[in-house]
């Protein structure tokens, strides 16, 4: 997870201690009987179930354990999607390290305010990259431009930060099957053109490929399935591009952030908008297969997503830079709130009856 205010490590350590107790007085009986079949003393039972979730209290609660920092100065990073809030957050968080930043922007050639914006620090070491990652010439060249750039082309690029999403691209609405397609060619294939486009120079370095995912790389749900079907093969990648790039020497982190819905482009208006296109395109049959009330209920929670959540982008960016920085990153970082790192953990963990009684 990624670092908790004092004040969520008391919620999640206080719900904890709430479970354990709970579990302490309400299943002994079967705890005993599950224990005495398995040959356990039934004294142990109630033993082990606190020890369980003392230690979730305490990884809950313990502080990112330090495992060394790179010196940022003289190692460059290749940002994509710096046109939207994070990758333009990132990009200035990252220069101010002391790294040196090709921030590729959608818009630039457009006059995009993000590009405007990272021109106007008239630095040498932020460098501002047309690309649009859905085009293979604008990759290939966007790859040419920073060999070109790079102060020593032999120690080769330290990391690339894959940020790009729909979101970049004024979103998408999801009508039709052209909407899986809209939403893969971005989050996963707009990633994969540019990781195989850089890998040779993040090789040549030993570096490291930051993936940004999110929850629905890990879990399904309503009304989401173009998001998931692409952050899931994000996901999948990932996992295989790390396995590969061991020998190398080459790091693979995935950022999964949660809810930042309230920090990004999906406004209310976006949505209701969105909303009021699929009903009214939709066929007279899913209308009545549906119904009005059935339709309004699937996107009420999409709705409280937009007031909920992270407003505050610093949990994601501070995972993003020690994926970079860090000499060891994890593999898997959960910039979450923690209902949705608890959702992701029950949904991904208990049988799949359990989690669809619990949260559908």
């Amino acid at each position: 997870m990624a670092s908790l205010s004092a004040f969520r490590v008391c919620l999640l350590v206080s719900f904890s201690a709430f479970v354990t107790v709970s579990l302490g007085f309400g299943l002994p009986a079967l705890l005993n009987a599950a224990t005495g079949l398995l040959g356990v003393p039934e004294a142990n039972a109630s033993e082990c179930v606190v020890v369980c979730y003392l230690l979730f209290a305490l990884y809950v609660a313990t502080p990112r354990i330090p495992r060394g920092l790179v010196e940022a100065t003289g190692k460059a990073v290749f940002i994509t999607g710096c046109d939207n809030d994070f990758g333009l957050a990132l990009a200035q968080h990252l220069h101010k390290l002391g790294f040196t930043v090709f921030a590729g922007c959608l818009l630039k050639d457009k006059g995009g305010e993000g590009a405007k914006v990272l021109e106007e620090f008239h630095s040498g070491r932020m460098k501002v990259v047309q690309l649009d990652v859905r085009s293979e010439d604008q990759v290939n060249g966007a790859a040419r431009f920073v060999r070109d750039n790079l102060e020593d082309s032999q120690r080769g690029l330290w990391a690339l930060v894959n940020t790009a999403d729909v979101s970049t691209f004024g979103g998408v609405e999801f009508t039709s099957v052209e909407a899986y397609k809209e939403v893969s060619e971005v989050n996963l294939w707009g990633t994969i053109r540019v990781t195989k486009a850089l890998l040779p120079l993040i090789r040549r370095a030993k570096g490291r490929v930051v993936n940004v995912s999110g929850l629905y790389g890990r879990m399904g749900n309503i009304a989401q399935s173009p998001v998931c079907v692409s952050k899931y093969g994000l996901e999948a990648f990932s996992d295989c591009l790390r396995y590969e790039m061991k020998s190398w020497g080459v790091k693979v982190s995935v950022i999964e952030p949660g809810n930042f819905a309230a920090a990004g482009s999906l406004s209310r208006k976006v949505l209701a908008g969105t909303a009021n296109k699929l009903w009214g395109e939709a066929s007279q049959d899913v209308r009545e297969d549906y119904g009005k009330g059935r339709f309004d209920q699937i996107m009420t929670p999409i709705r409280s997503q937009c007031n909920g959540g992270h407003r505050d982008a610093s949990p994601m960016l501070d995972d993003i830079a020690d994926a970079v920085t860090s000499k060891r990153p994890y593999a898997r970082y959960n910039a979450m709130e923690p209902y949705w790192w608890i959702r992701v953990q029950l949904m991904t963990h208990l049988p799949a009856a359990l989690s669809d009684l619990l949260y559908f």
